[in-house]
């Protein structure tokens, strides 16, 4: 029992012991290339030791965690975008002032807050890991800290993250009020034993937990935060929120629905629903009035985890696995977008290259670059042959399945809103260039280029053969729907 408890526990715990590993190597020897070196080696030896937790899933390790292929799965999903970005930040942090190296325990601790989010079974340690989560992001946001807009935008994240983390605590305590646990599969049981026709702390707690998740993935109308965050925090950091941050909730939203059948409650899936339409809808519209990328990307976000809600409404095994795979091609494709942004950003004393215009002929001065780009935004807008289109039709099939029409028509029309604001980027970068552009004068990292180059495979291999990968996504997919 130790020995299986500990095998599946290694990946959380080989993410903790490189915190301190991190955190006593800058006490002693502080050197950015050092720091940068110990961070990956902690991610890549958290990584290998998932397949052997593998073999011996399902194993509940006490009632707050679940390990299982589908917490391994996502855990593997986090480590490997946690990874990227890390290389990404280390050129980005060394032509920026100030010290570089506490970035990565903040970024390993975010990473270990995710991972034990994505296996939580218990509200406790879901909310250990949202926090453990949440409280890393506050100071990455902020990183460095010479910054104003970093420093303000660090702000705004902390207080509209202490009002989501109040609605969620609330939420949970009416919860437990009503039913007399905070375990989830316990939740389920007694839902499908009983029915509260005239008690309300269930339906009004869990309409408090998904306003506080709603906070946390910037869905409408709880989406006030995100342009602003993204806009102010560094590159690599704002890869992180777009990414790790909403796709770790999100995995642990999943669990909760699934094992407590709170998605056949009609209240709350007119609430998701409604959600969902009005997430696609403001998302895109917003994003055509953006003139800053960063800003852009953030409200594509908003609409896509709108997508992302129609799978997830539509349950069930395929849902599930749409949901999954969705959030793959997401991650890939934001994540060399923001990679672009982070690599043409490293030049020292400037800010984000984050404005359209500063892209204007990007593709007569950096082709690679353009090109890659191009590529990430057309996965972004579902288009073939990349992985946003095989998504994007995944989601559509579990929609059709579980005969969603209304979020499906809106999906398409949103859809058709976003691919305006994609190709217009895309069009900038195929101009003549009319004038010097400081992007011009980057120096970009080659270690983060051998990243986008990876990302970009990714995201082509899998939109031509995507098989491999959806066959691992069912494996993960059975395990949570059983």
């Amino acid at each position: 029992m130790i020995n299986s408890d500990g095998i599946a526990l290694l990946p959380l715990i080989i993410l903790g012991v490189s915190v301190v590993v991190v955190m006593l190597q800058i006490a002693f020897y502080r050197h950015h290339g050092t720091t940068l070196l110990l961070t990956l080696l902690g991610l890549i030896g958290a990584l290998s030791t998932i397949p052997m937790a593998w073999h011996i899933t399902p194993i509940a390790v006490t009632p707050l965690l679940m390990i299982d292929r589908y917490a391994l799965f996502y855990a593997a999903l986090i480590i490997v975008a946690a990874f990227f970005i890390a290389v990404l930040a280390y050129g980005y942090l060394e032509e920026r002032p100030g010290r570089r190296e506490e970035f990565y325990i903040l970024l390993l601790l975010a990473t270990l807050g995710s991972a034990v989010m994505v296996a939580s079974s218990d509200f406790a340690s879901f909310f250990l890991g949202l926090e453990l989560l949440s409280v890393s992001l506050f100071a990455l946001v902020a990183y460095p800290m010479s910054e104003t807009l970093s420093l303000e935008a660090s702000i705004k994240y902390l207080v509209l993250a202490g009002v989501s983390s109040s609605f969620l605590l609330l939420g949970m305590a009416l919860v437990y009020a009503q039913l007399g646990t905070i375990q989830f599969h316990k939740i389920g049981l007694i839902l499908a034993s009983n029915h509260f026709a005239t008690d309300y702390f269930w339906p009004i707690g869990l309409v408090m937990i998904v306003t506080g998740v709603g906070f946390k993935l910037a869905l409408v109308p709880f989406h006030m935060w995100t342009p602003d965050v993204y806009e102010g925090a560094p590159a690599p950091v704002t890869a992180y929120v777009a990414t790790v941050s909403k796709g770790a909730m999100l995995a642990l939203l999943l669990r909760y629905f699934i094992l407590t059948g709170a998605h056949h409650d009609y209240l709350i899936f007119l609430v998701l629903s409604t959600i969902a339409i009005a997430s696609m809808l403001v998302g895109n519209i917003l994003a055509l009035l953006q003139n800053n990328m960063k800003r852009i990307l953030a409200y594509s976000s908003i609409a896509h985890f709108g997508y992302v809600l129609v799978a997830f409404l539509a349950a069930g095994a395929l849902g599930i696995e749409a949901v999954t795979f969705y959030l793959i091609a997401y991650f890939v494709a934001m994540l060399a977008a923001f990679g672009v942004i982070t690599q043409l950003s490293i030049h020292e004393g400037a800010k984000d290259r984050a404005l359209i215009e500063d892209y204007r002929g990007l593709f007569w001065r950096k082709p690679a670059f353009a090109g890659i780009f191009a590529i990430a935004l057309f996965s972004l807008a579902g288009m073939p042959p990349t992985v946003g289109f095989i998504a994007e039709f995944y989601v559509i099939l579990a929609g059709i399945d579980a005969q969603l029409w209304p979020l499906i028509f809106v999906l398409v029309v949103g859809n058709a809103i976003g691919l305006y604001y994609y190709l217009r980027i895309i069009i900038v970068m195929f101009e003549s260039p009319t004038t010097e552009n400081v992007v011009r004068d980057a120096t970009p990292f080659w270690a983060g280029n051998l990243v986008l180059i990876s990302l970009t495979v990714l995201m082509v291999s899998w939109g031509v053969y995507p098989d491999m990968l959806m066959q691992i996504v069912k494996t993960a997919a059975t395990g949570l729907s059983h």
